[in-house]
């Protein structure tokens, strides 16, 4: 019960890694608001998981959203003491001069500007409560770029580079922020990265992964709770790869 007390909103927590983190903040003791575009997949989790879970549908990359979303979590939660900015998007692999405009400005709205109004709705809570816990859910590939992903890749190093920067800005206000890089799991995003979803393309991801296997939920959700959790509390600025040893 490392988490029990915490008031917590997970993006994106619907489904994939964000539902594992859901579970975990849940079995630790947390109160948590899935903040989701999907309302509908968002409700059958909080059915799933009992009485302290709320959803709240929400566009990350719309500032009204944001906004309205952060608000109705404070109050329905009494504060918030953990934010995880979970949600994101990829692109097929292609060429970095193919990507069509629309679909760059639209990762980058998600991926990136996400974490932006995040924080500028979260961080005035969090500054008058006297502190919390900020988790960016970047990627491997924000530090060991995959071909044919680069504007993927490029807006989880922004991500990275994001989180160094507000862990020392808000280091002051007891704010720790941090990001986890998950490598490919068995997530609605995996056939988006691989193109299409085959045998010998499965084994190419994998040979690129020394433990041998794509990662779950399951272990996004133990990262995301240590690092959330008062036992990290000297933990702030670091993007841990939970990758198997892709990164090596």
């Amino acid at each position: 019960m490392r988490l029990k007390g915490k008031k917590a909103i997970v993006t994106g927590g619907a489904s994939g890694f964000g539902e594992g983190i859901v579970r975990a903040f849940v079995a630790e003791g947390a109160q948590v608001v899935i903040a989701d575009l999907n309302s509908d997949a968002a409700a059958g989790l909080a059915a799933d998981l009992g009485e302290r879970v709320y959803v709240q549908t929400v566009d990350v990359s719309v500032d009204g959203s944001v906004s309205t979303m952060i608000a109705a979590s404070n109050d329905m939660l009494g504060g918030i003491d953990i934010l995880v900015n979970n949600v994101g998007i990829g692109h097929l692999p292609q060429g970095l001069e193919e990507l069509p405009e629309d679909e760059f400005d639209r990762i980058f709205s998600v991926n990136a500007k996400s974490v932006y109004l995040t924080a500028r709705y979260v961080v005035p809570i969090m500054k008058k409560n006297g502190g919390g816990a900020i988790l960016n859910v970047a990627s491997t590939g924000g530090v060991s770029p995959r071909p044919n992903l680069t504007w993927y890749n490029a807006s989880k190093g922004w991500m990275i580079t994001a989180t160094k920067g507000m862990a020392v800005e808000l280091a002051p206000n007891q704010i720790r922020v941090n990001a986890i890089n998950p490598v490919a799991g068995n997530t609605p995003l995996l056939a988006t990265f691989m193109g299409e979803d085959t045998p010998e393309i499965r084994e190419k991801f994998l040979a690129s992964i020394p433990i041998g296997r794509f990662s779950t939920p399951a272990d996004m959700g133990a990262a995301a709770a240590f690092l959330c959790s008062d036992e990290a509390t000297m933990i702030t600025g670091i993007a841990m790869e939970v990758d198997g040893g892709r990164c090596i």
